[in-house]
């Protein structure tokens, strides 16, 4: 088996975990004793994931379902158990949960370790994350990584009942049949969270539009395991209606996933406008309203910051 893992402590303190696609940013807050012992966990654990995954491609690219043998390894039985109960309703694959799988993997791994304070992994912008009783994490909300300026916010600590936030939408790093901005999704764990944002994120859409450029995936990925569906790849002008019935599509996606208990709250963003479904329960509305620019340094692909917060 190759070795191509790369691991590295970045000048802030965080881990930084690369071996081809994946790429992680970890964070732990705790001792420099636990905090080494975490590291090293999330780094063995990470040297073999990619090939792991590879070895059961088919299989994750298929759609989800019941009825079907689950997969071998660890990650992908994360994919599919986060997918399969939502593929009776919706086209989805194990693939719409990777990132968030790979998240949890590694974040259980450190965890499995060390009985750390606060920790979070970053696949990308879909994160895993954990608060002991007395700690909580600041998370912020971006609507284009390209553009920073945080315009949403959410204390999250151990009440809320989230360990994973996942941000989908039509400019992001994958496909999506719809055209949010962004939609982010908070859920019990982070390949949960993966998949109902992908969902939502696809359910935010115009069929038909004229100002909405779109191109079967398959032509540009051949590997795509979207196949022949049509992924956006532009949005034109739209009118204050047209957003608000977007939105519309997307607010009910959101709702059917919330009350089937696949997620617990989520951020809808078309152009200037945002649609905040559910709440947490330490608060009555998840996302605290900001206009505020993020500053510091961006996390490449990052749709999400996580920020430290005193208990």
């Amino acid at each position: 088996m190759k070795r191509r893992a790369q691991a590295a402590v970045l000048g802030d303190g965080r881990l930084h975990l690369n071996d081809g696609p994946i790429d992680l940013i970890i964070f732990v807050d705790d001792s420099e004793r636990f905090k080494e012992v975490a590291f090293n966990a999330a780094a063995a654990r990470f040297a073999t994931i990619l090939d792991e995954l590879c070895e059961e491609l088919p299989y994750l690219r298929s759609p989800s379902g019941d009825g079907r043998p689950l997969p071998r390894g660890v990650v992908a039985r994360r994919m599919e158990a986060a997918t399969r109960p939502l593929g009776a309703a919706r086209f989805i694959t194990p693939m719409a949960a990777v990132a968030g799988a790979v998240a949890d993997e590694i974040l259980a791994a450190m965890l499995s370790a060390a009985p750390l304070r606060r920790a979070y992994v970053n696949n990308g912008g879909d994160i895993a994350l954990h608060v002991s009783d007395d700690a909580v994490l600041k998370v912020g909300l971006v609507s284009d990584p390209d553009a920073p300026c945080i315009f949403g916010v959410a204390a999250l600590d151990a009440s809320c009942g989230v360990g994973g936030v996942a941000t989908s939408g039509w400019r992001g790093r994958s496909f999506s049949l719809g055209i949010a901005d962004a939609v982010t999704a908070l859920a019990a764990n982070a390949a949960c969270a993966d998949a109902a944002a992908t969902l939502v994120a696809n359910a935010v859409d115009l069929p038909g539009h004229a100002s909405i450029v779109r191109t079967p995936a398959n032509h540009i990925d051949p590997q795509t395991d979207l196949e022949g569906r049509l992924v956006t790849r532009d949005v034109g002008d739209l009118s204050a209606s047209d957003i608000v019935r977007a939105l519309d599509r997307g607010e009910e996606e959101a709702r059917r996933l919330i009350r089937a208990g696949s997620m617990r709250a989520a951020s809808l963003r078309l152009g200037a406008t945002t649609r905040v479904v559910g709440t947490l329960m330490r608060s009555e509305a998840p996302f605290l309203d900001s206009q505020q620019p993020m500053n510091g340094k961006r996390e490449e692909g990052a749709q999400w910051r996580l920020t430290s917060a005193s208990s």
